[in-house]
């Protein structure tokens, strides 16, 4: 008899309209570069993109170009380039493999769009909140393009976030603005920046609403599918258009709720993912979890796109709220209970933690969190060890024998 059918992940009908979506910003992007029409600005992911949009400025993240490097599996093949200029292959592979394909003239836009590379910048914005590579990174391109570069640089393993902790952050950013109105020629307008803050915020609040649906049993959306998916709240959040995408996606996955659809067939195990995903992997990973009726349902990752704080009537202070009470910026406690809650949130039966060579700010499983979670909550967990994008530093043998043998461990313990 021939084998039965393995369990697969179905496709997201929506992501035709993603696609496209993500084609038109590209493509606005390359043409506010060449024509000149409107100026371009450079920023981190969690950066103040609304006060950039309230400008009039067209946005560009190098952090979403470097996960396109990884998902395209050009990353390995254009590190090298960065690390012979002196960039150390211990860090961020976002940042060697985008400063390998700036050197190499090599992108990933170009197969996916037609575009012959990123737009050039007008002025380079950051925010450390994430780590201090993104500030070294976007000063490769200030030395290259002779642009400003303006930053916020945020503390980091907060606890609670105190309104001294505001205080400075407010003041950080309100500093960039006269930097911005002589860059851009244009007054800052404290209403717009509302309407940009105000647009964020709705988005938010949906990309939000899309991933707690995953807490429904069966989950109509994977944790692989949500690292594609928020791709608007990461790069057209405080534009209308994200707003838009997210209400057409909520509606087929309550369409699947109610038609008893799960995102992968026959669900038996939730697991949860924490760290970054392994671009080169997305399908890979999704497959394999698939065919053992798992669903990896939820993430911390994909959560750092929700920015509840943005219903602020101080569009300054909820953008200094927001960007700073990220799970990546918070106390080894904080951490530990937001995973505590997610776990029992999502109902899940295992974790895998991704320890990302080159992400050390992304990876929670270095100082003993895994084994104090388990022994906490009982839930089983593996680490496997990779990268965000060099997959030289991963091994799927092995990572796939860890998932292998996790399942194993729930079906005997049921």
């Amino acid at each position: 008899m021939p084998d039965a059918p393995k369990p697969a992940v179905k496709k997201i009908a929506a992501t035709g309209a993603m696609r496209k979506l993500m084609a038109d910003y590209f493509r606005e992007l390359d043409e506010a570069s060449r024509s000149g029409d409107a100026q371009v600005a450079w920023c981190t992911s969690v950066g103040p993109a609304e006060l950039l949009r309230s400008f009039g400025f067209e946005v560009y993240f190098p952090e979403n170009h470097g996960a396109m490097l990884g998902a395209s599996r050009q990353a390995a093949d254009l590190i090298p380039a960065a690390n012979a200029i002196g960039y150390s292959p211990d860090i961020c592979s976002y940042l060697t493999s985008d400063v390998g394909s700036y050197l190499r003239k090599q992108t990933p836009l170009t197969q996916a769009f037609g575009l012959d590379g990123v737009p050039k910048p007008d002025v380079l914005i950051y925010n450390t909140n994430q780590c201090r590579d993104v500030q070294d990174w976007l000063a490769f391109y200030q030395r290259e393009f002779g642009v400003p570069l303006l930053g916020i640089d945020t503390m980091r393993g907060l606890g609670d976030i105190t309104g001294d902790h505001l205080d400075g952050l407010i003041a950080q950013h309100r500093a960039l603005v006269p930097a911005l109105e002589e860059i851009s020629g244009r007054s800052f307008d404290i209403d717009r920046l509302k309407d940009v803050v105000g647009s964020s915020y709705r988005c938010t609040r949906l990309w939000k609403r899309v991933l707690r649906l995953a807490g429904h049993k069966p989950s109509p959306i994977t944790f692989f599918d949500s690292t594609i998916h928020m791709g608007p709240a990461v790069v057209l959040r405080g534009d209308v258009r994200a707003e838009q995408y997210y209400e057409l996606l909520i509606t087929e996955l309550e369409g699947r709720i109610a038609d008893g659809v799960g995102a992968v067939d026959d669900e038996t195990y939730r697991f949860y993912w924490e760290g970054m995903p392994v671009w080169g992997k997305l399908r890979n990973h999704a497959n394999s979890f698939a065919a053992q009726r798992t669903c990896v349902v939820a993430s911390t990752y994909c959560n750092s796109w929700i920015f509840d704080a943005m219903e602020c009537d101080d569009p300054f202070e909820g953008m200094a709220r927001a960007y700073t009470e990220l799970f990546i910026v918070r106390s080894e406690d904080y951490k530990e209970q937001y995973l505590a809650d997610m776990i029992n949130d999502y109902a899940i039966d295992a974790i895998v933690y991704h320890d990302a060579k080159t992400c050390p700010n992304n990876s929670n499983c270095r100082y003993g969190m895994p084994e104090r979670l388990s022994r906490r909550l009982g839930v089983p967990h593996v680490v496997i060890a990779g990268d965000l994008n060099d997959l030289r530093l991963y091994s799927e043998e092995q990572a796939q024998t860890q998932f292998e043998a996790l399942v194993e461990q729930l079906s005997e313990s049921r």
